[in-house]
């Protein structure tokens, strides 16, 4: 069993709720002002640099994490991203564990961006 598989479960799973997306392919899906761009980065980091209209949900805050998401709409798309692609690749597996449908992660984090 992959490291992905055994953090998403079976390929299904991955494939209808879970999607890493490359640089252009996100650049494109996020084009949209009503996206739920997230950025799950310290506040730290985030105030150094993110992208567009990202909010911040830092991982590392389990509260303000699961009451910031709560407040999110859970049938709708979640474009997430991170350093490096790892925290963001945690994250959603939270998030399908919170019940949202559908999460995009930015392949190799904001790293992969500039």
């Amino acid at each position: 069993m992959s490291l992905f598989s055994s953090l998403f479960g079976s390929k299904a799973e991955q494939s209808d709720k879970f999607e890493v997306l490359g640089v252009s392919e996100y650049k494109e899906a996020i084009t949209d002002p009503k996206v739920q761009l997230v950025d799950v980065r310290t506040a730290k980091e985030y105030k150094r640099w993110h992208i567009g209209k990202a909010i911040n949900i830092d991982f590392f805050d389990k509260v303000d994490f699961q009451k910031s998401f709560e407040k999110l709409q859970k049938d709708k798309p979640v474009y997430l991203y991170c350093q490096s692609g790892n925290r963001s690749r945690k994250a959603g597996r939270r998030l399908i564990e919170m019940g949202f449908e559908k999460i995009y992660d930015l392949k190799g984090g904001i790293l992969r961006w500039q």
